[in-house]
């Protein structure tokens, strides 16, 4: 049974790795034997993730800045330097931006889609030959783009620009996993709700408001990490082989929830 869940010596990327999400992802990989590289704008969030990570395997960060195509291209070009081949890729490196409906700026639209959507596109494009020299039949390459329930539900937030964002990195996933599994690369989302992260650290501070949050979640809580450090593994051990095109919720159920009044 270990082996089916295994990710021993498999080499990933994470983008966005060094805080929120992407840092539970790139913990749960590293634990479970993959040698993982974490990609974030900032230096030394970098080296400190790397510097914590590397207490349980190996852990190596490589700032980066990837709201450019340019940024994106030299991430790529830094790991084909280092490494013959990738075996993951998770696409996980996001913002949002919030401001009431009359005063959301489109200056707010060009970073967010160029930052959640756009990088997630070039990441895979510029990653696909590393990706096929890790591919295999039986145990394909994998990206894992990081896109969120926002992308299905029609509350704003006044964040106007995120949810729109995270829709059509569901799509994109969709399209990408049509053309790639003939390359033996499987393409999947995880969609998470609510987790604990410095993107929510706005929502949650206020205990009352948190409550409510935990409250409008069937199964009665908020993300934690070991939960998507399962779904991570699952996708990209041999358990999650058979697995492209989904756009997986991680949510508790908050995407399926029932109106109070129809």
């Amino acid at each position: 049974m270990s082996s089916l869940f295994s990710i021993a010596n498999k080499i990933a990327l994470v983008t966005g790795g060094t805080s929120g999400i992407g840092y539970m992802i790139a913990e749960g990989l590293v634990k479970h034997g993959a040698k993982v590289y974490v990609a974030s704008r900032k230096a030394e969030a970098c080296a400190k993730t790397a510097e914590a990570l590397s207490k349980l395997g190996t852990c190596i960060g490589i700032p980066a800045d990837l709201s450019t195509e340019k940024g994106c291209v030299d991430l790529v070009n830094e790991i084909q330097q280092r490494e013959g081949k990738l075996s993951i890729l998770v696409n996980n490196a996001g913002v949002t931006w919030g401001a009431p409906l009359e005063e959301y700026p489109g200056s707010a639209w060009d970073k967010i889609q160029n930052l959640n959507v756009k990088s997630a596109f070039v990441m895979t494009q510029k990653s696909l030959p590393l990706l096929e020299a890790a591919a295999s039949a039986a145990d394909p390459a994998r990206v894992i783009n990081i896109t969120s329930v926002a992308g299905q539900l029609t509350g704003s937030m006044q964040a106007y620009a995120y949810g729109p964002s995270k829709a059509a990195l569901n799509h994109l996933t969709k399209i990408l996993a049509n053309e790639l599994a003939a390359r033996h690369i499987t393409v999947n989302a995880i969609a998470p709700g609510v987790f604990p992260s410095r993107m929510t650290k706005f929502v949650l501070q206020d205990e009352a408001t948190a409550n409510a949050q935990r409250q409008a979640v069937p199964l009665g809580r908020l993300g934690e990490p070991q939960d998507m450090e399962g779904l991570a593994v699952f996708l990209t051990s041999m358990a999650g082989a058979y697995v492209t095109g989904n756009v997986i919720a991680l949510d508790g159920g908050t995407a399926v929830k029932s109106p109070d009044i129809i």
